[in-house]
């Protein structure tokens, strides 16, 4: 199965939110090993679901110790599913505080227009 996380996905946001290089790679690295754990669980599951269908009770034993690490995977991905919202609520704040003080325009780059009053 083919990596849905190509460096490419991030191009456009890095554009829109001036996020550095190193959050970026921590928001890939994160991705993939929730991918990665997702996988596993595929196969977790494929296997309880075949030693479930055999009812030998040495495969319906080994289902506990699979469910379990099942189990363990998920709590897993939810963590890093909380940790990569953290961070990216975080960078978006910043992002759009940088925006609202007239400071940074939404390329990073310094406000620089005057602003006049009318009357």
């Amino acid at each position: 199965m083919e990596s849905r996380m190509e460096g490419d996905v991030y191009s456009g946001f890095g554009e829109r939110y001036q996020m550095d290089g190193k959050l970026l790679q921590n928001f890939q690295k994160s991705f993939v090993q929730v991918q990665d754990i997702l996988d596993q669980n595929r196969l977790l599951i494929n296997e309880i679901n075949q030693n479930h269908e055999s009812k030998q009770a040495d495969h319906l034993g080994r289902n506990v110790g699979l469910i379990r690490e099942l189990n363990n995977n998920i709590r897993t991905v939810a963590s890093l599913y909380g940790d990569l919202s953290h961070s990216f609520a975080r960078s978006v704040d910043a992002s759009s505080e940088g925006e609202s003080t007239g400071t940074l325009k939404s390329d990073g780059k310094a406000n620089n227009q005057k602003r006049f009053r009318s009357g």
